[in-house]
């Protein structure tokens, strides 16, 4: 009979996990490098960028690079002040070295999740090591890092390039470092915590630059309640708080002094809900933080989910490890209550194991529950939830290798408990949502109709407009024929269901933990390339590439002088025809929303046109490139005005020129 090593809650005169069981493992790593090889590499290749925030974001780095300005965003020659640059910026960094490429764009992100599946295999280190088997010190770490990178959320938001992966890198990172730092600290001056509080700083002002005073106040948050809760608040002193404030406004401060200082205020049009005049600092600082968290930003060009919807959602982003988090979440709920009970100061030792992952998931979910939210808000919480879910499996595992024989010790008890909860929770939720949803994947794959011969996608969707504002609005435009056009990455969502349910419960069933987790993540992976093979075939609704192709080959072919491109409405509606055509575009009833507070600056460009005008570049000898969703209409009222030609058509946009 084999026993556990370590026992899962050191009281606060036992030392903190050995360092030899802190050791990164040369296999360990190979896997979780794999993990991400097979997941993200192909997909920086296709599809193209998506109309929306994905090639607006990688426009504004790209102009970066043709205006060597790297203080003030711009987009189509506007003023951009929606987000810090530290993403432009590496993105910028990497078209720099790679060229003008939509994958060299991309890059930086995959490169972040990757570091961001690394850092929570490092932490789990820490906080995991007592909980695994003992022959497996790092089986813990491991499990939460495959966890968080075979899952649902981390994958579906890293397709198009939005800074909220590295909002959880450097959460991650930051939480790290500080508990470091406290158990350095700690020490009584055995192991100075200047270090690791300088690398704390250095994260926190990387995460300011990255989406703003949010990285500020979830990290700063975490840090301060902890010190609260394990009643350690008298370390402040020995944690450098002047030398790290120092460190954190000399990385965070320049930029946002520079930006303030090249984009003062300007006089603004009254009765806009503006302010007579504003610059950058209202629109940034306070429009762009505390008017978005009272949802009252100017404008309200975002969608907010209720807060139900909002927690379900931040449970299925885990999807299917979401599966083993009520056995990780009781073990860490028990795990406090014993120190918190305790009359003594409470150590690093007898609290991370348990409160750093609740605090740190309560303290995410939370702030999103009272502000503003998306979808997507909660990804900084994932991580924390991903640390329960591996310490879940590797209890798990160690149960397993008691072998059958009577649990009699305390930890013994909680391995089995673990195992059982876990065997349970598969049995009554898994298996059978997996393989209903193999079944419904399978019944469209075979009995969905045939499209018609020619058919588009697009003329197979119905159209939801309102839902649009949220990031996956579009799923609710697919209907039943459409589905036609998806039978293989159907097929392969219902091989990966019954791989992650049923085949992984058989091995479960029979005590093989580790097959079973294994078979859990190849499903997972394998439902992943489905869902980015159904991206793909789904893209030409979702972008413009091809459209942008066609014109830059038609302006290669007879070159001229002067030629104009619009975009019918707003910018989002095609705006990576700017990245691939590598022009600039001019909107037809379109100041609204992104570049629209931008547009009062005298210096911006005059890329507004109206109905009216737009007739009139319609009748001038320059030649016309006209993106629009409207193609019929516009076609009927531009006769008018000359010839009118369909240059080419995908995912329910035309282009129309006024040449042939």
């Amino acid at each position: 009979m084999i026993r556990p090593a370590l026992i899962d809650s050191p009281t606060p005169s036992q030392a903190a996990t050995p360092a030899k069981d802190r050791r990164w493992s040369p296999r360990s790593i190979g896997l979780i490098v794999l993990v991400w090889l097979i997941l993200h590499v192909g997909g920086l290749f296709s599809p193209g960028l998506l109309d929306d925030v994905d090639s607006v974001y990688l426009e504004i780095a790209r102009e970066m690079l043709v205006r060597h300005d790297f203080v003030t965003p711009y987009i189509d020659g506007i003023r951009f002040f929606d987000k810090p640059p530290l993403l432009y910026w590496l993105a910028a960094a990497s078209m720099r070295v790679f060229g003008v490429h939509d994958w060299a764009g991309r890059l930086p992100l995959a490169l972040l999740t990757l570091a961001l599946l690394l850092a929570t295999y490092a932490l789990g280190l820490r906080l995991l090591a007592a909980v695994s088997p003992a022959r497996n010190p790092d089986r813990a770490a491991l499990y939460a890092a495959v966890a968080l990178g075979t899952s649902l959320g981390p994958y579906l938001y890293t397709r198009f390039f939005i800074p909220d992966i590295a909002l959880t890198l450097w959460t991650t990172l930051g939480v790290h470092f500080f508990l470091i730092a406290v158990g350095w600290a700690a020490s009584r001056g055995r192991r100075s915590a200047l270090l690791p509080m300088l690398a704390f700083a250095a994260v926190l002002a990387a995460n300011v630059l990255t989406k703003g005073l949010v990285g500020f106040v979830l990290v700063l948050g975490f840090a301060l309640l902890y010190l609260v809760l394990t009643r350690q608040l008298r370390l402040l002193p020995r944690l450098f708080p002047l030398l790290s404030t120092a460190v954190f406004l000399g990385i965070a401060a320049p930029w946002h002094l520079l930006a303030a200082m090249r984009n003062p205020a300007v006089p603004l049009p009254a009765r806009l809900g503006l302010p007579a005049h504003a610059g950058w600092a209202w629109f940034y600082l306070y429009n762009e933080h505390i008017a978005r968290f009272l949802s009252r930003r100017v404008p309200h060009d975002y969608g907010q989910v209720p807060v139900p919807l909002f927690w379900l959602l931040a449970l299925l982003w885990l999807f299917p490890w979401i599966t083993f988090l009520p056995a990780g979440l009781r073990q860490s709920l028990r795990g406090i209550r014993p120190c918190f009970l305790s009359r003594v100061p409470l150590s690093a030792p007898c609290t991370e194991t348990s409160l750093t992952p609740l605090l740190w998931a309560t303290l995410v979910l939370g702030f999103f529950t009272l502000s503003a939210r998306q979808e997507y808000y909660s990804l900084p919480a994932l991580p924390a939830l991903a640390f329960m879910i591996g310490a879940a499996l590797a209890r798990a595992d160690r149960a397993a290798l008691l072998d059958g024989a009577d649990a009699r010790d305390a930890n013994s008890r909680t391995d089995t408990a673990a195992q059982q909860s876990i065997l349970r929770w598969s049995l009554y939720l898994l298996v059978p949502f997996a393989t209903l949803a193999a079944l419904v994947g399978f019944a469209f794959a075979v009995f969905a109709p045939t499209p018609p011969r020619g058919a588009s996608l697009a003329s197979l969707l119905a159209q939801h407009p309102d839902a649009y504002n949220l990031s996956l609005g579009h799923l609710f435009d697919l209907t039943g024929p459409a589905m036609g056009l998806f039978r293989g990455p159907l097929c392969a969502l219902g091989l990966g269901m019954l791989t992650l349910g049923p085949a992984a419960y058989v091995f479960r069933r029979r005590a093989r933990t580790a097959p079973a987790n294994a078979t859990v993540a190849v499903g997972a992976t394998i439902l992943l390339l489905c869902m980015h093979q159904g991206l793909t075939r789904f893209y030409p609704i979702l972008g413009s590439k091809e459209l942008a192709a066609s014109i830059v080959r038609t302006q290669q072919n007879t070159p001229r002088t002067g030629d104009v491109i619009l975009i019918d409405g707003e910018l989002t509606a095609g705006s990576s025809l700017l990245f691939y055509t590598q022009e600039p575009v001019r909107l037809v009833n379109g100041r609204v929303n992104g570049p629209w507070f931008g547009s009062f600056w005298p210096d911006a460009p005059p890329v507004f046109e109206t109905d009216g005008s737009l007739r009139q570049l319609w009748s001038s000898p320059r030649r016309v490139f006209l993106l629009t969703y409207h193609a019929v209409q516009r076609r009927a009222d531009l006769a008018h005005f000359g010839r009118v030609s369909a240059l080419a058509s995908e995912g329910g946009k035309t282009v129309l020129t006024n040449q042939p």
